[in-house]
């Protein structure tokens, strides 16, 4: 237990050297700020558009905006986030191979899978923290501006979209101990998304898919109950186990 708390603190300390964290941080602040701003905008913005589109022959009534606002466009934002999550630590195991620090780490006795459970254990960590801090900074704001209580299951919601962001992380570690370069990495979580998005059009299928969760504006606005989700929900926690337990033997039989 030991060395794997050192080695996930080592992995803390090389994402803050190399400026990850910060500009992880940056970017879940800039989204949690964003949300309430372009709804509390958006009426500002649509006046001043009213005059122009009155030219054309449009109308622009009075638009109202509230806390539902600001978390629909919570829920358009964040799939940006976890982008970019993905694009920042998409080297998570490529980066070692390429440079042998890893050969290193394990000759100094630490297990594989120890260094497959630590990379794992620091990216939920940081997904959790950052996907956390954007998700305060939104509800504070919201209920500075408006009345949180008008969205139903309110943390539920938030909380399908975290596993999305825990099954999406899980993809990442399988496909970066399967690969030689990120790019690949990239392509193919992009790629198994999409393949679970389109397989999700079958309706017999769309409550087994992952991408479901991706849906929380239905049980934000009441529409869908929780059990709507719980098969996604179910398939997405076995995905996510069954990602880490294939990249254990993956990196065990990797020639380093």
């Amino acid at each position: 237990m030991k060395s794997l708390l050192t080695f996930i603190a080592k992995e803390w300390l090389e994402a803050a050297r190399t400026g990850k964290i910060i500009i992880l941080a940056l970017l879940f602040v800039l989204f949690g700020i964003m949300n309430p701003a372009i709804a509390k905008l958006t009426p500002w913005m649509m006046e001043i558009l009213s005059n122009t589109m009155a030219e054309s022959g449009l109308v622009v009534t009075d638009i109202q905006v509230d806390a539902m606002t600001s978390w629909t466009q919570f829920f358009k934002n964040i799939p940006m986030a976890l982008i970019a999550f993905v694009l920042i630590f998409s080297d998570i195991f490529t980066k070692e191979y390429k440079s042998g620090t890893l050969l290193l780490v394990l000759t100094k006795g630490l297990s594989r899978y120890k260094v497959v459970l630590a990379k794992t254990m620091l990216l939920l960590s940081l997904w959790t923290v950052g996907y956390g801090i954007c998700f305060a900074i939104t509800y504070g704001y919201n209920a500075y501006f408006w009345d949180n209580s008008i969205a139903n299951d309110l943390f539920l919601s938030a909380a399908l979209w975290w596993l999305f962001g825990v099954w999406a992380i899980c993809l990442m570690i399988l496909f970066s101990a399967l690969l030689q370069n990120n790019t690949g990495v990239i392509l193919c979580v992009g790629g198994t998304v999409l393949v679970a998005y389109v397989l999700s059009i079958i309706p017999k299928v769309k409550a087994y898919s992952p991408t479901m969760l991706m849906n929380a504006n239905s049980l934000l606005t009441g529409a869908k109950g929780i059990d709507a989700y719980a098969q996604a929900i179910v398939i997405a926690t076995f995905l996510c186990m069954a990602c880490v337990a294939a990249s254990i033997p993956i990196v065990n039989k990797r020639q380093l």
